[in-house]
């Protein structure tokens, strides 16, 4: 069975938390062609690497060729292993972690726009931030951070 192809319920856990190598096909190692190891989770390939330096004293070079990654990939993932052993070679969410436009004393200051004018949306609450603190946010960000603040409002669920 040719594991490079074949979708199926693995695939989707690993598409969905960022640990889907998208390019299975490059790891060429000879342990990978076998059943027990996957070429397209990430947290074993980069394992595998590091472990084959390490341990068996591969040269890294050689290692990135069979892996199909490259040196600063291999670097990156050493280090992370290093810092937060296992849990390091899991990929992280890219971007921002949350909100970081709308702070604390933004979010007070429109929970009392809207008790004071329970009639307005999200996009006239955008707008109020962005005339007061010269920066625009989306409507959506508005909404979303005031439901992760406990604000209930009618337009919070859209």
């Amino acid at each position: 069975m040719d594991r490079t192809l074949s979708p199926g319920p693995k695939v989707a856990i690993l598409r969905r938390d960022g640990a889907l190598n998208r390019h299975p096909e490059r790891v060429g190692d000879a342990l990978f062609a076998e059943a027990f190891f996957d070429p397209r989770d990430l947290v074993q390939i980069k394992y595998e690497m590091l472990r084959r330096v390490q341990v068996d004293g591969a040269s890294i070079t050689a290692v990135c060729a069979a892996f199909g990654f490259t040196r600063p990939v291999f670097y990156k993932a050493q280090a992370a292993f290093a810092r937060q052993g296992l849990l390091g070679l899991v990929p992280q969410k890219r971007g921002p972690r949350g909100g970081h436009k709308l702070t604390g004393e933004i979010i007070a200051w429109l929970k009392a726009g809207l008790a004071a004018d329970p009639s307005l949306r999200a996009r006239d609450l955008a707008q109020r931030v962005r005339e007061r603190y010269g920066f625009s946010v989306h409507p959506r960000s508005v909404r979303r951070a005031m439901v992760r603040r406990g604000k209930k409002h009618r337009w919070a669920s859209r």
